[in-house]
């Protein structure tokens, strides 16, 4: 499995789940209006968790894409996608709606995006859904989503192999100037980043024990 992250929510997957097969999974692709250019990108799989332009704007996307856009299972060519509801505040979607947050599982890994999570924790039915995720994609800047602390709360409530900070301040992002960094997360966190371009992974490389944290250079 390898993967991207081109700002914001904006994460691509690669994924072989069979021996003669490659299927990429597309999160959230943004609006360039935002202010990053995320540029033409082809994909098996789009996924959107919310319609927000930073999040749904699938006009970026080519290729004859399966669309998904909320909570459900899918399955595409052995690959397996479950939309779990969430809400992007912390008031039951009352401020800010609700969201879909989504388990992707290949190559015998489960990796987790949780989109434009507001919850401050998850619920007892959210972690049974999210239960055993190897990598989990989050967002930690603030604002809009969890910030640095709840974040971490929310990693200790999954205790993931792998996390992956996403949706925080980044040079040129025009909805981000009232986001935290992610120097902020990793405070909280505790431990020290890997940073990537990319994360190539397969169930051999899960760290044994400790949680992983890997910063990935956006490639927008």
């Amino acid at each position: 499995m390898i993967i991207q992250w081109y700002g914001q929510a904006c994460i691509k997957v690669q994924t072989k789940p069979g021996p003669a097969s490659e299927v990429t999974v597309l999160f959230d692709p943004y609006d360039p209006k935002i202010g990053l250019k995320l540029g033409k990108i082809t994909a098996d799989v789009v996924a959107v968790t919310h319609d927000h332009h930073d999040h749904n704007y699938v006009s970026a996307v080519s290729g004859d894409y399966f669309l998904i856009k909320g909570p459900g299972e899918y399955e595409v060519k052995q690959t397996f996608v479950y939309g779990i509801p969430g809400w992007h505040d912390d008031s039951l979607g009352s401020e800010r709606g609700a969201i879909t947050m989504y388990l992707l599982q290949a190559e015998g890994l489960s990796l987790a995006h949780l989109g434009d999570l507001g919850q401050g924790q998850l619920t007892d039915e959210q972690l049974e859904q999210l239960d055993g995720v190897d990598i989990l994609v989050l967002p930690v800047g603030g604002t809009y989503t969890i910030g640095a602390k709840q974040a971490a709360a929310i990693v200790a409530q999954i205790e993931p192999r792998i996390v992956i900070p996403i949706h925080y301040n980044l040079p040129g992002l025009k909805v981000g100037s009232t986001l935290e960094t992610v120097d902020k997360f990793v405070r909280e966190m505790g431990v020290t980043p890997q940073t990537e371009d990319k994360l190539k992974i397969t169930k051999r490389d899960l760290p044994a024990e400790e949680t992983k944290l890997v910063i990935l250079r956006p490639q927008a």
